[in-house]
């Protein structure tokens, strides 16, 4: 006899463990999936991830890849031309026991038990090149303005060599000086190219000491911007400066002054001098560099060496710009025509000098030279030193209302026109 039972509650568990079984083979497929999905996709992406940046390895690892390379340019020449012939120049002055601030507070700068009043310090700094070695001394240009007021000279050669420096001579007007220095730690020396062939336009390149020499042998590169610029200054004394300069837009700062602008072949072209860095009207400016053409610094240069200052003719006068004087005075004092603004009033002429030979008399009004108008006492003097001593000229003046000419034999300045 065969027992049927009632399997109902076993049927129900069968299922149960049917559903789990099917959610763990889900679960396990899931986890299948995404792997393959995951290794399948990198496998994919692997080559372009890879070529996003070759040159990272896989590695956590950076290195730095050298190269050989060589980096030959004309500028790169140039300045390797001359380099070792470009110094600074330290003005040494006596040093005070107080500065302005110092006697204002009552306060010692200085070591009070120092006895020594003569002991030097820097006062400033500026550039210079070496052009020439004669047996066992070498010659330095450079400013005026950077020795003036000097109580001795350091310079500092390229090599960071210090040398004692002698003041050869010294120029205001043009603004240049020379400096004699041991020729026996000199390495190069600098070489002149010619001022008068230069095209604007053409690569020009600055070479100093910057801010002083912490900063020396600077390079700055530019253009020539202009030629023939008439610039006029005036030295700390008041006297005047005038230079017949190249412009340029290399950069130049304080304590380039008496650098070399060199040209593209390594020659100095020019003594950087004067920077303007703002107009009389306030307006800023940027690259407004002006130096010293070659063709002239070597003119003055020789003179230098050979007497230690330039001898220029003189009128042997002194004089006032008819500009700066009231109407009142020149139509009763003067007499001039009303007409007649601009020019140079004799205010006094020396015994036996060029002026009183030539008859010009006090309150004269000079108006032309050769042919050129003179409106200023500094046109006149930028005239007359582009003579020289012995040449004749023709001068143009008024007397009262009546136009005069006459001929000045120029002699050898004594003192300069006031």
């Amino acid at each position: 006899m065969t027992e049927i039972k009632d399997v109902t509650p076993n049927k129900k568990k069968n299922k149960n463990s049917t559903s789990l079984k099917r959610l763990l083979v889900g679960i396990l497929g899931g986890v299948i999936g995404t792997a393959l999905t995951l290794g399948l996709g990198y496998g994919f992406l692997k080559p372009v991830l890879t070529d996003r940046n070759p040159s990272v390895p896989n590695t956590a690892k950076t290195d730095v890849k050298k190269r050989d390379y060589t980096v030959i340019g004309d500028v790169s020449k140039a300045v390797e031309t001359v380099q070792d012939a470009v110094v600074s120049v330290v003005n040494l002055q006596k040093k005070e026991q107080l500065n302005d601030f110092g006697r204002f507070f009552g306060e010692d700068l200085v070591d009070p038990n120092d006895k020594d009043d003569d002991a030097l310090q820097a006062n400033s700094e500026g550039s210079g090149v070496i052009y020439r070695k004669d047996g066992g001394d070498a010659y330095v240009v450079t400013n005026n303005h950077v020795v003036e007021g000097s109580d001795a000279l350091e310079v500092l050669l390229n090599d960071g060599t210090k040398v004692p420096g002698e003041l050869v001579g010294h120029d205001s007007y043009t603004d240049l000086a020379v400096i004699k220095i041991a020729s026996k730690d000199v390495k190069a020396t600098a070489e002149f190219g010619d001022s008068d062939s230069l095209k604007v336009g053409e690569p020009a390149i600055a070479i100093g000491s910057p801010l002083g020499s912490v900063y020396a042998n600077s390079a700055t590169q530019g253009i020539i911007s202009a030629k023939n610029r008439e610039i006029t200054n005036q030295t700390e004394k008041g006297e005047p400066v005038s230079i017949n300069a190249l412009q340029t837009d290399a950069a130049i700062n304080p304590g380039n002054s008496g650098g070399p602008l060199i040209n593209i072949a390594g020659q100095v072209i020019g003594i950087n001098s004067i920077k303007i860095s703002a107009a009389s009207s306030g307006v800023s400016a940027e690259g407004m560099g002006f130096s010293i053409p070659s063709n002239d610094v070597v003119a003055i240069i020789s003179q230098l060496e050979k007497d230690g200052k330039v001898s220029r003719p003189t009128l042997g006068i002194t004089m006032s710009d008819l500009s700066l004087i009231t109407k009142d005075s020149q139509e009763n004092i003067l007499k001039v025509p009303a007409d007649i603004t601009t020019g140079v009033i004799i205010r006094s002429v020396g015994a036996a000098t060029p002026a009183e030979k030539a008859g010009l008399q006090q309150y004269d009004v000079i108006v032309e030279i050769d042919g050129d108008a003179i409106e200023t006492g500094t046109d006149l003097q930028s005239l007359l030193y582009k003579k020289k001593v012995g040449d004749k000229i023709s001068v143009t003046f008024y007397r009262e209302a009546e136009k005069k000419t006459t001929t000045v034999d120029l002699v050898v300045e004594q003192s300069r026109e006031k």
